[in-house]
């Protein structure tokens, strides 16, 4: 699949850049793995995640575990692009709905992590919106409220990347981050 740019935004000297690829191919600092809690890296993300990168990537996961929603840890990538790895659970057992407020959470931890570590550019996928249940709007809104309070703070990242396989998830967090606070 080729990389698509759905959209623009910026906040806080930040550019967010919404794109329509496979985010296990993007050559940035993290890739963030939406988890659950024990870092079992079965379907989805992760499972796509442990498949280009290797399983290496879960046997140093699952050493962390259990980790909760609202926390964060970082592994090497394996074979993927990226450097790192910030598995960034948004339930606590696999295959768990969940509400926005997980998906919230979950990209918090995920971006207090990349800034933890002094990285510039990091790639978050549509957080809750697979197995979770989250329409795209749900999640959208969740991970752009946590955006916008981590970069409200005055910590800085170079780059984040919105990236889905699908249009929705990216458009519906650049136009969150562009309405009204």
């Amino acid at each position: 699949m080729d990389e698509e740019i759905v959209c623009r935004a910026s906040y806080h000297g930040t550019e967010i850049i919404g794109l329509r690829a496979d985010i296990t191919k993007l050559d940035v600092d993290a890739i963030v793995n939406p988890a659950n809690s024990m870092l079992i890296m079965g379907g989805g993300v992760a499972g796509a995640i442990k498949r280009a990168g290797g399983k290496i990537i879960e046997d140093e996961a699952v050493r962390h575990a259990p980790v909760p929603v609202g926390k964060a840890v970082v592994t090497g990538a394996g074979r993927l692009p990226a450097k790192y790895v910030i598995h960034a659970p948004t339930m606590e057992k696999p295959a768990m709905r969940i509400n926005p407020e997980k998906a919230y959470k979950a990209t918090r931890a995920a971006l207090i992590k990349a800034l933890d570590l002094s990285l510039k550019t990091i790639a978050i996928p549509g957080m809750g919106t697979g197995v979770g249940g989250l329409t795209p709007r749900e999640a959208g809104k969740a991970m752009a409220r946590a955006i916008k309070e981590i970069l409200g703070l005055g910590m800085k990242l170079e780059k984040i990347y919105i990236v889905d396989l699908n249009r929705e998830v990216p458009l519906e967090v650049c136009k969150a981050i562009e309405a009204d606070p």
